[in-house]
């Protein structure tokens, strides 16, 4: 695996944040801050305390993430 791309993991948002931030338990038990990507902006998806969403992450920066999908 190439350091330039990102970690793809799965997790449930467990506090919503001010600023379209979210804390988000991955399934793993780690926590991690994680804000919305572009896309999901643009389409106005409405995320909610206890959605499960598919996140990537940096691996230079464990602790900050970016919510790509919105799971069903």
């Amino acid at each position: 695996m190439s350091s330039e791309q990102p970690i793809e993991l799965e997790g449930v948002i467990k506090m919503v944040l001010p600023g379209t931030m979210f804390r988000v338990t991955l399934d793993n038990q780690h926590e991690v801050l994680a804000h919305i990507s572009g896309k999901m902006r643009k389409h106005f998806v409405r995320l909610t305390v206890g959605d499960r969403v598919r996140i990537e992450m940096s691996p230079y920066d464990l602790t900050k993430a970016r919510i790509t999908f919105r799971l069903r």
